[in-house]
C-alpha cells in the first residue's frame, strides 16, 4: 500500500486521496503530457483552477484515460474575482464544459479578494457568500461533490459557516515548512475542515536549506519528499506539481513518517521571505510573519 491508496474522508463523507497532482502554472496545451504521466503514475486526485487556463487540456487527458470517472477525483476552482451568483452559476458550468464532465469531485472558491485586492483588508462577505450559494446549488443537483474554499483566514471561514447551509469540507492554502499556519490548521480541523497545502515545497525556494538537506539524508529521501510527509504527518493533504516524470514519481514515494522530534524540527525552521522569480504572485508577497 502506497500513499495513492491512502484516502481522508471529507465532512460530507466523500473520500478524497491524500495525494494530489497540482497543475498551476502548466499552459492549456502542454498539460496533457504530465497529467497522462501523472495518471499513469497512480495519482487519481487532479486540481486545476479556471484561472489556470487548462482545463481543457485537462478534460483532454482525463478523457484519453483508461481509468474510470468514478476512480478520479477531479478539483477546480471558481476564479478569484466572481463574487456574484449569476457569475458563479455560470462559471461553474463553463468548468464542466471545458473539463467535458458531468460532475467534479470538490470545487471551491479560489480566494475570498479578487487578486489585484488580495489581503488588502476587504474580506468580500456578500460576495463570497453569493458565490458560495451558487457552490451549494450546484452542490446539491450532483454537479459538484464537495464544496470548499482557497486563502480563506479565519474571519472568511466563519463567513461561511455562520451564514451558509452547506458547510465547506476543504481549505486550501499555502503551507509548507517554514511557512505553516499553524493557528488557521487548528481552526479548521477543529470544525473538520481539511487543509490541503499547495507549494508544499515552496514552490523549490526551500529545496536547497541545509536543515532539510540533512534531515531528508537520515531518512534517505529527498527533500521534496520530506516536505510532502510533512504536510502528510500534520494531517494535511499536500498538492505536488511537477513536468518532469521522474519527479512525478519521486513524490508518490511517501513511506516512512517523520519522528516526533523532527516534525518539532522542521516546525521551526525560519519563515521563507524570498520566493525569488514568484514573489510577484499576490500568495508568496513577503510578510513579517
Amino acid at each position: 500500500m502506497t500513499i495513492l491508496d491512502e484516502t481522508y474522508t471529507l465532512a460530507n463523507g466523500v473520500k478524497i486521496p491524500k495525494l494530489g497532482f497540482g497543475t498551476w502554472l502548466i499552459d492549456n496545451d502542454k498539460v496533457q503530457e504530465p497529467v497522462k504521466q501523472a495518471l499513469t503514475a497512480g495519482y487519481c486526485h487532479i486540481d486545476t483552477a479556471e484561472a489556470y487556463g487548462n482545463e481543457k487540456g485537462i478534460g483532454v487527458a482525463l478523457r484519453e484515460s483508461d481509468i474510470s470517472r468514478d476512480k478520479l477525483f477531479i478539483t477546480t476552482k471558481l476564479a478569484a474575482d466572481i463574487k456574484s451568483y449569476p457569475e458563479a452559476v455560470e462559471a461553474i458550468d463553463q468548468s464542466l464544459t471545458d473539463l467535458g464532465l458531468d460532475y467534479v469531485d470538490l470545487m471551491i472558491i479560489h480566494s475570498p479578494q479578487p487578486w489585484d485586492k488580495f489581503r488588502n483588508g476587504e474580506h468580500y462577505f456578500a460576495g463570497n457568500l453569493a458565490a458560495w450559494q451558487a457552490l451549494e446549488d450546484a452542490y446539491k443537483v450532483g454537479k459538484i461533490r464537495a464544496i470548499g474554499v482557497s486563502n480563506f483566514e479565519k474571519t472568511d471561514l466563519d463567513n461561511i459557516l455562520t451564514n451558509g447551509t452547506v458547510k465547506p469540507v476543504v481549505n486550501q492554502v499555502l503551507a509548507h515548512v517554514s511557512n505553516t499556519p499553524f493557528d488557521l490548521l487548528d481552526y479548521c480541523q477543529q470544525h473538520d475542515i481539511l487543509v490541503e497545502a499547495y507549494s508544499p515545497v515552496a514552490h523549490g525556494a526551500i529545496l536547497q536549506n541545509p536543515i532539510l538537506q540533512q534531515m531528508a539524508a537520515k531518512y534517505d529521501v529527498s527533500v521534496a519528499q520530506l516536505c510532502l510527509r510533512y504536510c502528510l504527518d500534520l494531517g494535511m493533504l499536500p498538492l505536488p506539481k511537477s513536468t518532469t516524470s521522474s519527479h512525478i514519481i519521486a513524490n508518490t514515494q511517501l513511506n516512512f513518517m517523520i519522528k516526533q522530534e523532527g516534525l518539532k524540527q522542521l516546525k521551526q525552521i525560519d519563515h521563507i521571505q524570498d520566493y525569488g522569480e514568484f514573489n510577484g504572485f499576490p500568495v508568496y508577497e513577503k510578510t513579517d510573519k
